[in-house]
This record gives structure tokens, C-alpha cells and sequence, in this order.
């Protein structure tokens, strides 16, 4: 099991709340999909400098949030 103390965000609800209330954003499915796809991009640079910083096990969890963001629209 991964140690959730690295994680920027412990928990799904945290993690929405900072997206939908802190920076104001409309988690809508195309949104969601399109964060997925750019997350999954391994060439995108923001995508490289996102797995740098955080690893790569929180960006599967974060890209995990992302489709679970999309569902649940």
C-alpha cells in the first residue's frame, strides 16, 4: 500500500473540494476528460513536471480522481 503522508491530497473529497472550491473550477466531465488525457500524456511537459515533483504513483491517483470526477457527472 502506498504512504497516503506523500500525497499533496489525502483523499478524493479533499482533492475535489480544492478543485471545485479553492480554485473555481467546473469539474464537468469534458474537463475531467481532457485533464485525463493530458495527464496520461507522457510527452506533455506539465504532465513530466507533475511526475517529477510528485511521483509517479500520485499522478495515477490524481488521473484515478479525474475519472472518478467524470463518472460521478
Amino acid at each position: 500500500m502506498l504512504e497516503t503522508s506523500n500525497f499533496y491530497f489525502q483523499n478524493y473529497e479533499q482533492w475535489r473540494h480544492a478543485i471545485t472550491v479553492k480554485c473555481n473550477i467546473n469539474l464537468t466531465p469534458e474537463y475531467a476528460r481532457s485533464r485525463i488525457v493530458s495527464l496520461q500524456n507522457s510527452n506533455d511537459r506539465h504532465t513530466q513536471e507533475f511526475s517529477a515533483k510528485y511521483g509517479d504513483a500520485y499522478l495515477q491517483q490524481v488521473i484515478e480522481w479525474f475519472a472518478r470526477a467524470e463518472q460521478e457527472s
